[in-house]
């Protein structure tokens, strides 16, 4: 028996909750061993399918979207970023593409503060010590680190992300600059200082945090040039995706003292990271988990669906991009 719901194909494993909904309004093929999808799989299963929910393991370049099948109508992210889509050839292939806005807001400014602070403090070879029981002594002088309070924070991107993490960090008391595209409203704002420059608000904070989404624009925004302008023994936090830094350059700021620490959440090869990376005890590193909550889970595939319900039921999707 043929079925008269919509197909659609949920490219990874997701939340119990997600899977349980969409098989109660879908034809859905799912993937219960969780296995990233070659290409070839991904158009073999779009000539299969009207919908797809695939996450940002999955490329739709303009390659694969020249490829895909003619009956996909709609691709609805399970994620924010989509640096993995090719807006503009997916359009072309009249395919609808959308996100899952709002909804990861406060996991991953919980994440920004962890990195904020397991950088600063050293949380990273600290925790090293201990559980190599290497921890055979105490001094005024072990384990100093920088302290977070009072400081001033500088956030790069004051979209939804960012002004949540600003509103964390005013509960360490720390003065919040930002650079941003355009300026905020005063309400928005808070009290947040703006830069119309990237070099203006590096020269001027102590802790840098990255909330932008990679893009030709700021491809290695964080370079050798700019990490040269931030005060001595400053603190790079990068929640966000690891395209915007220049993993070489970063190594080198932490070698001269230019950077005391980072925290990182992203990396420009993943999953693996960066090698060097984990040869240092200054750098605080996470597998990329700024949404991976129980409840951020559940929102965001609740947002994709809601977004093919949309779809399907002949509505503008709230979420759509094109």
């Amino acid at each position: 028996m043929v079925s008269s719901r919509p197909r659609l194909w949920i490219t990874r494993r997701l939340s119990a909750n997600t899977e349980a909904r969409a098989m109660r309004d879908y034809d859905v093929v799912l993937n219960p061993d969780d296995q990233v999808s070659s290409v070839d799989r991904i158009v073999e299963m779009s000539q299969q399918v009207d919908a797809i929910l695939p996450c940002h393991s999955e490329s739709f370049n303009a390659e694969v979207a020249a490829r895909l099948g003619m009956r996909l109508k709609i691709i609805a992210n399970h994620s924010v970023g989509v640096d993995h889509c090719d807006l503009e050839a997916l359009a072309r292939r009249g395919i609808t593409v959308t996100n899952t806005p709002d909804v990861l807001s406060d996991a991953t400014a919980e994440v920004t503060l962890l990195l904020l602070l397991g950088a600063a403090r050293r949380a990273a070879q600290g925790d090293r010590l201990v559980r190599d029981g290497r921890w055979d002594s105490w001094s005024p002088s072990f384990m100093v680190g920088h302290q977070v309070t009072g400081k001033t924070l500088g956030i790069v991107g004051m979209g939804k992300v960012g002004r949540v993490v600003a509103d964390r960090a005013r509960g360490f008391d720390m003065a919040v600059h930002y650079h941003n595209r355009t300026r905020l409203d005063p309400g928005l704002e808070r009290g947040a200082v703006y830069h119309d420059s990237l070099d203006s608000l590096l020269s001027a904070a102590q802790f840098v945090s990255l909330h932008c989404p990679a893009s030709p624009e700021s491809h290695e925004m964080m370079n050798a040039r700019t990490f040269a302008l931030l005060p001595d023994n400053a603190v790079l936090v990068n929640a966000s995706r690891g395209a915007l830094v220049d993993e070489d350059a970063l190594l080198d700021a932490l070698d001269s003292g230019k950077l005391a620490a980072a925290g990182l959440d992203c990396f420009r090869q993943e999953p693996g990271g960066n090698p060097e990376f984990s040869r240092r005890d200054n750098i605080f590193m996470l597998p990329h988990i700024g949404s991976a909550t129980f409840e951020t889970r559940d929102a965001m595939g609740f947002r994709a669906l809601d977004n093919l319900d949309a779809f399907f039921s002949g509505r503008t999707p709230q979420d759509r991009l094109v």
